[in-house]
């Protein structure tokens, strides 16, 4: 084999790093990557900056709790949502962003043939494209964790300690992967439809339903299935609690919530509804990360499945399509 043909063949090889370097570049340079990163961290900031306050005006208490330099992530007072809850909200956004129009825009601008007539596998498109929207996603998760991190250093005057920074750490990728979820939906939504205005309604309005709207349907089927009232005993209103639970469980932001609460809050003893009353006198034991993330695994597992699956579908779809029409 001639050194010619070697480098040929290294080159079609590796077709995805080629598509993900150009796409990824593409996604840095873009105005909606800045806009995106400007909308999370303005909602992380304010976040951050509401749930400073009560941290330093209760420093006496605060000093007595593990892990203080979470409870900016965490909590939310005067109704100001948390951190997490912004990221839980506005991360699928970031999903949709990047991926409703990664096949159809070049479908609908003629690139596509012209795209797939270069020496490179088919799938190394599909592979290419999603690996630089996760790349984009993280550049942009990993910024604003930053800097909400940095300006909660500036409003406390705590750093984080290493078992703290390695909370962070899994809170990032789990954001990673739970946005990635969207990505994949959104990318299989672009292979589907014609137009990337059909694909992104469409995934705006899953969005709405299983981000925003899950609460109140969650809420009507509970009240349907077990009915309360005043005068309902407690074995009833858990009953009604449990299956309101699990209803809201079909959305990803309940999975990435519950999660993410263990991963940040070391005293978080279980991600589910539970009969028991806990010891009002007893002080509250913190759990290593490992134990954490052994009450969360299963809500990790579910988050990385779908996501797969999101992946599988749009890779088995778009290898089937006719593209160079």
């Amino acid at each position: 084999m001639t050194t010619s043909t070697l480098d040929h063949e290294v080159n079609f090889r590796a077709g995805w790093r080629i598509v993900a370097a150009k796409e990824l570049s593409d996604h840095l340079r873009s105005a909606r990557l800045l806009m995106l990163l400007f909308l999370v961290s303005l909602a992380g900031l304010v976040s951050v900056h509401a749930a400073s306050g009560p941290i330093r005006d209760a420093a006496s208490a605060a000093s007595t709790t593990p892990s203080v330099f979470l409870l900016l992530f965490t909590i939310s007072p005067n109704r100001v949502p948390s951190f997490v809850e912004f990221i839980g909200i506005l991360g699928p956004l970031l999903g949709i962003v990047f991926g409703f129009d990664t096949i159809n825009s070049e479908r609908s601008q003629r690139t596509l043939p012209k795209l797939v007539a270069q020496p490179i596998y088919r799938d190394d498109i599909i592979n290419g494209k999603f690996v630089a929207g996760i790349g984009a996603i993280t550049v942009v998760l990993t910024s604003v964790t930053a800097v909400v991190a940095g300006y909660g250093m500036l409003r406390l005057g705590v750093a984080p300690s290493g078992a703290e920074l390695a909370r962070l750490f899994s809170f990032l990728v789990l954001s990673v992967v739970y946005v990635s979820l969207w990505l994949g939906f959104a990318q299989l939504l672009s292979i589907l439809t014609r137009r990337a205005a059909t694909a992104a309604l469409a995934a705006l309005a899953a969005w709405l339903v299983l981000t925003l709207f899950i609460g109140l349907i969650s809420g009507l089927v509970a009240d349907t299935v077990h009915p309360v009232d005043s005068n309902s005993s407690i074995e009833k209103v858990l009953e009604n609690a449990r299956l309101d639970l699990n209803v809201r469980r079909i959305s990803p932001d309940q999975l990435y919530q519950e999660a993410t609460k263990v991963v940040l809050t070391p005293t978080q003893q279980s991600t589910g509804i539970t009969s028991s009353q806990p010891d009002l006198l007893a002080m509250p034991t913190a759990l290593d990360l490992r134990e954490s993330l052994s009450l969360a695994w299963w809500q990790l597992a579910v988050l990385l499945a779908a996501c797969t699956v999101m992946f599988a579908g749009s890779y088995a779809v778009f290898l089937r399509q006719e593209v160079r029409a």
